[in-house]
């Protein structure tokens, strides 16, 4: 099918400082589906809601498309420490819909992260209309001890791999390092399902909040037209 592509007006930037940030959306009135984003997520577009997006700012190319092969990837000494620390962890696979748990969860750490930005005080509708769509095969994986559920991660299931959407967890937590846990087991599941790639998002290197990501290796970045493999060994081995 032809798709058009809509590019919005300049406003600051979310991410970096004193910079303007510009967003290019596949037409929101088209019929999507998970086709068309196995396609987009191929060129680097994202999705949040109902929405396909790509970063198209003028003079800045700060954000970059990185995903993980992850038959390759090979954990280094912090990420197995990690991985050893929660083992006790039970992970179970839910239908994206609207639980009251998982909400609970949310709006604490969005207010423990996030408080007095954009994203403060989520009401059901907007948690909802973030983390979900119509059109897409969206999964909430829960990570409970015992019974208490400890974080949740969102994520799209594509025909090449996982599209990890968003991770919440209890911050008070912290010495588990749950969201890099999180990113950790689907890298796992990714290969469970027989899948290529765990698509992250944007890296962001510039962006303490964002930077984290190059630190799954080795990763891929898109660059012109094309993904190209980067940090093929660790850097270090902390």
């Amino acid at each position: 099918m032809n798709l058009d592509f809509y590019t919005t007006q300049p406003q600051p930037c979310s991410y970096l400082q004193n910079r303007q940030s510009t967003t290019l959306f596949a037409d929101p009135q088209a019929t999507l589906d998970s086709t068309i984003y196995d396609q987009l997520i191929e060129q680097g577009f994202r999705r949040s809601g109902e929405y396909l997006y790509r970063p198209d700012c003028l003079g800045c190319s700060a954000c970059i498309p990185l995903r993980i092969p992850v038959t390759e990837f090979v954990p280094n000494r912090n990420q197995r420490r990690t991985w050893q620390r929660n083992k006790d962890i039970r992970v179970t696979a839910h239908s994206a819909r609207y639980r009251d748990e998982q909400f609970r969860l949310y709006q604490h750490y969005i207010h423990s992260r996030h408080r007095g930005g954009e994203m403060d005080n989520p009401t059901p509708e907007s948690y909802l209309a973030f983390l979900t769509s119509s059109w897409s095969d969206t999964l909430f994986y829960e990570f409970r001890l015992e019974q208490k559920l400890l974080a949740v991660a969102v994520a799209d299931q594509l025909s090449s791999g996982l599209s990890a959407v968003y991770t919440f967890f209890d911050p008070e937590y912290a010495v588990r390092s749950l969201g890099n846990y999180a990113i950790l087991w689907l890298i796992q599941e990714t290969r469970h399902r027989n899948l290529r790639w765990l698509y992250l998002g944007y890296w962001i290197r510039e962006c303490p909040k964002m930077a984290y990501k190059n630190r799954y290796r080795p990763f891929e970045i898109h660059r012109n037209g094309g993904w190209k493999k980067q940090g093929s060994e660790h850097e270090t081995d902390r």
